[in-house]
């Protein structure tokens, strides 16, 4: 090793700290400098590594999403009914609460993304994000209707509307609107999948 100088750490090191940073302070207290220090690199280090928060921030998304998606396959593989699989996404869908690490990130990115410089490279990455949780869905649905535990529906249209009601539940309980939290928003998901999906008995 040459003169002791210090190695990065590796880029996953980074993108753990960053999203355990936004658990802990917030998002408004992830600066490269603070990031820098917890990590023990300077600032321009991580601009050298990312070039800009922006790409920080959505290298970070899609770290916490590989992380969501495969226990998200772990959870849609597993011997279960797929009523049962399909409440587990849902569970794994909305966010745990007000400030959720993951849910605050991916407005931010969200947000971030409608800014005119905005590269259509990253609107492009953040959409493979969404449909990765779009074509689970599709899949255990149709896989449902097969084996006579759901309604039949089109799998497809039905899970964009499902998301979108997910999406919007979430929303409220990750900004911590009042009078919504995530048991509220379990029970409803539920009422709405009895009423609109699943067999009759």
């Amino acid at each position: 090793m040459a003169g002791g100088r210090r190695q990065a750490p590796p880029r996953e090191n980074v993108l753990a700290a960053a999203m355990e940073m936004i658990a802990e302070r917030g998002l408004e207290k992830l600066t490269m400098a603070a990031l820098g220090r917890k990590v023990g690199m300077s600032s321009g280090h991580l601009l050298y590594y990312f070039g800009s928060k922006d790409e920080l921030l959505l290298r970070t998304l899609e770290w916490s999403e590989g992380r969501l998606g495969a226990e998200r396959g772990r959870l849609l593989t597993r011997a279960a009914s797929a009523r049962a699989r399909l409440d587990a996404y849902v569970d794994l869908y909305v966010p745990d609460g007000h400030r959720d690490p993951h849910w605050t990130l991916w407005l931010e990115v969200w947000n971030r993304s409608q800014s005119a410089a905005a590269d259509a490279t990253a609107r492009d990455r953040q959409a493979a994000i969404e449909g990765a949780w779009h074509r689970d869905l599709v899949a255990l649905l149709a896989e449902g209707i097969s084996r006579g535990e759901f309604r039949r529906v089109d799998p497809d249209r039905f899970a964009a509307r499902l998301r979108a009601l997910l999406d919007g539940f979430s929303i409220h309980v990750a900004i911590g609107l009042r009078g919504t939290d995530r048991a509220q928003v379990l029970a409803h998901v539920r009422d709405f999948l009895a009423d609109s999906l699943l067999a009759d008995a």
